[in-house]
């Protein structure tokens, strides 16, 4: 199941940014017993579209005061609101609490930390146009490590939040203007439900979609792209296609990953065993690239709070592996958040922040052009 990889991810993320390394201390099962909420899970109303017509359910919009994902490094500005295209972002897990199956929308906490992924993540789109990034009644931590009912639940119940709010992004912006998807970790699969369901069933809203970025969750090439309705980008400038990566240091142990993956079901229905990821290099633009250190553009370096950055370029380099996924060398000092196996995850963006900067502007100008 889902669920039961995404623990690996989206859920050692949210640890990471609180700064607890519960994962290798207590390992999974004394995580489960600490963190897995004990009350039933209480069925909850659907959010009407209409509501997220409001801009309180938004922690991204074009009117939102103080917008973290207007943030940028120095040397760097956004986008003149209203100019390029209208950008989806759904942020991943940012409750820890066992209180609840799903997130509150006005929990503080969680909303504060999802603040941090705007600005860390986010922002590497904010020059191409409006980003709009909604709040969501997400499936907590514990979620994603046990195989109780309640578990798909709650991610069905966060995914509803989801198709609520791109309805009404898509009746807030111009009909014909262009889209950007982007998201990580639980945002991702998130993202990746909405590719098929609406964007590949749906002709019209599919010729909108200048690129997907479905950061930090793994596709299969063979049982799982063919679903979703956009291709694999396959050169630096194409339009109308995904890009996907997962980050690891050398030396890097995956097996968490894969052991999971290769015991987990395709979109088509086939096991994924031994099927190859789509893995993009962030730093070319192209699937199944190398790239040396001197092509990176920008590592955010982030601040001891989290809440800014220093932007170097030159620092780290990365080539995709055998089984896609994306191999960082020399991997740098960004903090104390690396993940067991040399697992880079929480940096997913921020290691290659300037690059995906100038990837999107380059899709956004492509597809302008046709």
């Amino acid at each position: 199941m889902a669920r039961k990889f995404l623990y690996v991810m989206a859920g050692l993320v949210v640890l990471a940014i609180a700064g607890m390394f519960a994962y290798r201390i207590w390992g999974v099962d004394l995580m489960r017993m600490a963190m897995t909420p004990s009350e039933t899970f209480q069925a909850q109303p659907l959010v009407a579209s209409k509501a997220y017509d409001a801009r309180k359910m938004w922690l991204s919009r074009p009117d939102v005061p103080n917008d973290p994902a207007r943030w940028v490094p120095a040397g760097e500005k956004p986008g003149k609101p209203g100019t390029g295209a209208a950008i989806f972002f759904v942020h991943p897990t940012s409750y820890l609490s066992r209180a609840h199956w799903n997130a509150p929308l006005d929990d503080a906490e969680a909303n504060d930390r999802a603040a941090l992924f705007l600005r860390g993540q986010a922002s590497a789109f904010n020059a191409a146009g409006e980003i709009w990034a909604p709040r969501y009644r997400q499936a907590t931590f514990g979620a994603f490590l046990t195989s109780a009912d309640e578990a798909d639940k709650a991610l069905a119940l966060a995914y509803g939040d989801v198709a609520a709010a791109f309805d009404s992004f898509l009746g807030q912006i111009d009909a014909k203007r262009s889209i950007i998807l982007a998201g990580h970790s639980q945002g991702s699969i998130h993202l990746l439900q909405l590719l098929r369901e609406r964007i590949a069933t749906d002709a019209k809203l599919k010729k909108r979609i200048v690129a997907a970025y479905i950061v930090g969750w793994p596709i299969s090439r063979t049982t799982d792209l063919p679903a979703l309705g956009l291709p694999e980008c396959e050169t630096a400038d194409q339009a109308g296609c995904i890009l996907s990566w997962q980050s690891f240091g050398e030396p890097a142990d995956p097996s968490l990953i894969t052991d999971q993956y290769d015991r987990s079901t395709g979109f088509d229905g086939d096991v994924r065993a031994g099927t190859p990821m789509v893995c993009t290099n962030p730093i070319t633009g192209t699937p199944n690239a190398t790239a040396a250190k001197s092509e990176n553009l920008g590592t955010l370096f982030p601040s001891s709070d989290l809440k800014t950055a220093e932007m170097r370029a030159g620092e780290v380099g990365a080539r995709c592996g055998e089984r896609g996924f994306l191999l960082i060398d020399n991997p740098p000092n960004l903090g104390s958040y690396v993940l067991p196996g040399n697992n880079y995850h929480v940096y997913d963006y921020s290691l290659f922040w300037a690059n995906i900067r100038t990837d999107v502007a380059r899709r956004l100008a492509s597809f302008t052009r046709k």
